[in-house]
């Protein structure tokens, strides 16, 4: 993937694609081959070299929101950065405030999770995964579980960020209609990669 790419992942159910992921996510180790993030080669690196790297680098977002519900989504939104600077500071506040704006929902900040719908949570959790403006944002469904008009926006949002801020995204989708509206898709059958197509 170039920089400020925006790709979708895309194979029928069991064909590797959320593995392929856990693998450039690093959240998994591969079991051949060369994986490289922001020209860092990952071969060799030990696990605090790789959850760095890691939390610079990548931001994630799932089918399902993965929100602490003990926090509100403006703390949720500040997490990442809590946790890369190991400190709170007023600039992640605003940082997050931006991008709960951003997503559509300046007036959320205050609000658990529970008070939220479906597609609020998923804005919320867009917003986290960009809260360290990560290089490469890599989404596992991220519209699988809401109805066809809110994931037209979701949708819509992540390229926003991507035209906007110059972000790479990886997208894995089992919706042809936004497989469609990406710049290149890899298809993926039986662990093989056997597309790349602009």
């Amino acid at each position: 993937l170039a920089a400020g790419e925006f790709a979708a992942l895309i194979g029928p159910s069991g064909s590797g694609k959320s593995t392929l992921l856990h693998i450039i996510g690093l959240l998994e180790r591969p079991t051949s081959g060369h994986l490289s993030i922001a020209g860092q080669a990952i071969a060799g690196l030990d696990d605090r070299a790789t959850t760095d790297l890691r939390g610079r680098s990548l931001g994630f977002v799932f089918q399902f929101h993965h929100l602490l519900p003990e926090f509100t989504a403006l703390e949720n939104v500040m997490m990442p950065t809590l946790i890369d600077k190991g400190r709170y500071d007023s600039a992640m506040r605003e940082r997050a405030r931006w991008l709960l704006a951003k997503v559509g929902l300046a007036d959320a900040g205050d609000k658990r999770p529970s008070a939220l719908s479906g597609g609020m949570q998923q804005r919320v959790a867009i917003a986290r995964a960009l809260a360290v403006n990560p290089p490469l944002v890599l989404a596992d469904e991220p519209t699988g579980n809401l109805d066809t008009h809110t994931a037209d926006d979701i949708f819509a949002l992540l390229r926003d960020f991507n035209r906007e801020e110059g972000t790479a995204f990886l997208v894995v989708t089992h919706d042809p209609r936004l497989a469609a509206r990406c710049d290149r898709r890899f298809e993926l059958t039986d662990g093989r990669l056997t597309g790349n197509t602009p």
